[in-house]
């Protein structure tokens, strides 16, 4: 089912796809496998091969019984544009995503490459919004590129967990860059200085800049619950997002 989040930039999650395999540093530690072991073991429906890639077609419809426009990210526990999911069944969530104008569907993924080959021969839904994590620069830098590519309306990156100084982003046709720190007992630090390059890259080249958590490191290089963390920066809470809503 599709379900409220406590992800601080989305509304609801839904996942037609879960499961997932890694495929740079950003995955070592992943949420999502953390939390599919927990619910296989709770016996939730959806998780009956664990973390393996599953299709759910029975959850395609769940957006069109919700008449109230909401934020969807769309499958927080998988990647869309994972090899095994056929793009015969992508169409059918774009389907229902096209058919839902009312709600706004975030898609994130770490296969820039499928993402663009998929779009190159279709149209992106208005309503659509799509995005590439960038945890780093071998890994994530390139797939902005792909991105850039595609004719969405609005064009995010998600850098969390932030493991290293990325250096000068192009952010031409980028529309919204999210910055988090990696939470969890096994977090690696993300420094305040690297989250202030982005920032101020941001500032100069009119992107909106979120920031969503510090994680299991503090501002001051210390180790502690995430909670205990916050979500201010520079002693504020940076929440823009796109003009688009």
């Amino acid at each position: 089912m599709s379900t409220s989040s406590k992800i601080e930039w989305t509304e609801q999650t839904w996942n037609p796809v879960t499961g997932c395999t890694k495929i740079s540093p950003g995955c070592k530690h992943c949420y999502a496998e953390t939390m599919a072991k927990r619910l296989t073991a709770m016996g939730a429906p959806g998780y009956e091969n664990g973390f393996k890639i599953s299709l759910m077609p029975e959850r395609l419809e769940q957006p069109l019984k919700r008449k109230k426009p909401t934020v969807y990210f769309v499958n927080s526990m998988s990647d869309l544009f994972h090899e095994e999911v056929p793009f015969s069944f992508i169409d059918k969530v774009i389907k229902t995503i096209t058919l839902t104008p009312q709600h706004t569907y975030q898609i994130l993924t770490k296969r820039a490459d499928r993402l663009s080959e998929y779009f190159r021969t279709r149209q992106v839904p208005v309503n659509a919004w799509l995005g590439v994590s960038v945890e780093d620069k071998v890994y994530g830098m390139p797939r902005i590129d792909y991105l850039r590519g595609v004719a969405a309306k609005i064009r995010f990156l998600s850098v969390e967990p932030l493991l290293e100084n990325i250096g000068n982003i192009d952010l031409k046709g980028i529309h919204w860059v999210i910055v988090g720190g990696e939470s969890g007992p096994k977090a690696r630090p993300m420094k305040p200085e690297w989250v202030e390059s982005i920032q101020r890259q941001c500032e100069q080249q009119d992107v909106a800049f979120f920031f969503k958590q510090w994680g299991g490191w503090g501002a001051d290089g210390k180790k502690r619950a995430k909670q205990h963390n916050g979500r201010q920066f520079n002693g504020r809470t940076w929440d823009a997002m796109p003009i688009y809503l």
